[in-house]
């Protein structure tokens, strides 16, 4: 069956990066694995190109302020940089000259090479294209709190799909701007180059 939702139309050279195994996955299954995923790809990684600590593994050309909480599994890709009070969890693989700053959190989520966020950020559970920016405060939710259900839909078309899966934050498309203090609520899916204001809640549930 075709995936719903194909990962290579939002991020391109999917084929040439460490995730092409799992380039027909639906992003959410991809997410929810995110442990997995990055366990599997700790195990191909040489300790002559990253540091290696039990299951963390910083490419020797990154840089990791000191005051950075890395959980293992992560991945750090070459030539990226992580600030002081970042926090990584929950399955998290960076590809080269990506930049997480101060007090930014990424949990369960892969983030394509020339990424940035500015500071205090939160990324859920999501996939980040390439050349992504969020600036400083902006935030993909990755959980309907508001639901007692905790139900996430994301919208393909006209019509809603709900997931199988209760946490599922967004899949970024290259080259998407997003801007201060926005929120991308769960079951997002941004296309390549969209633009989100500074303030805006986006949640495409309600959207048409």
């Amino acid at each position: 069956m075709p995936a719903l939702v194909r990962i290579d139309a939002f991020i391109g050279g999917l084929a040439d990066t460490a995730l092409r195994t799992w380039r027909e996955a639906e992003p959410w299954s991809l997410t929810a694995s995110a442990a997995t995923v990055t366990r599997s790809l700790l195990e191909t990684l040489s300790a002559d190109v990253y540091r290696i600590d039990g299951e963390v593994a910083v490419h020797r050309s990154a840089e990791v302020e000191a005051g950075v909480t890395l959980k293992g599994p992560c991945i750090v890709g070459a030539e990226s940089f992580v600030a002081s009070g970042a926090y990584l969890r929950g399955g998290v693989w960076i590809d080269c000259r990506c930049v997480v700053g101060p007090g930014a959190e990424v949990k369960s989520s892969f983030l394509f090479a020339g990424t940035a966020l500015a500071h205090f950020n939160f990324v859920g559970d999501s996939l980040v294209g390439r050349n992504v920016n969020l600036e400083a405060g902006s935030l993909l939710a990755n959980c309907r709190n508001e639901r007692s259900s905790g139900r996430i839909a994301v919208r393909v078309g006209s019509k809603l799909h709900e997931l199988p899966i209760r946490k599922f934050g967004a899949i970024v498309g290259d080259g998407t701007r997003i801007g201060a203090n926005a929120v991308v609520a769960p079951g997002a899916l941004l296309p390549p180059a969209t633009i989100v204001e500074r303030l805006h809640i986006l949640d495409q549930e309600k959207s048409l």
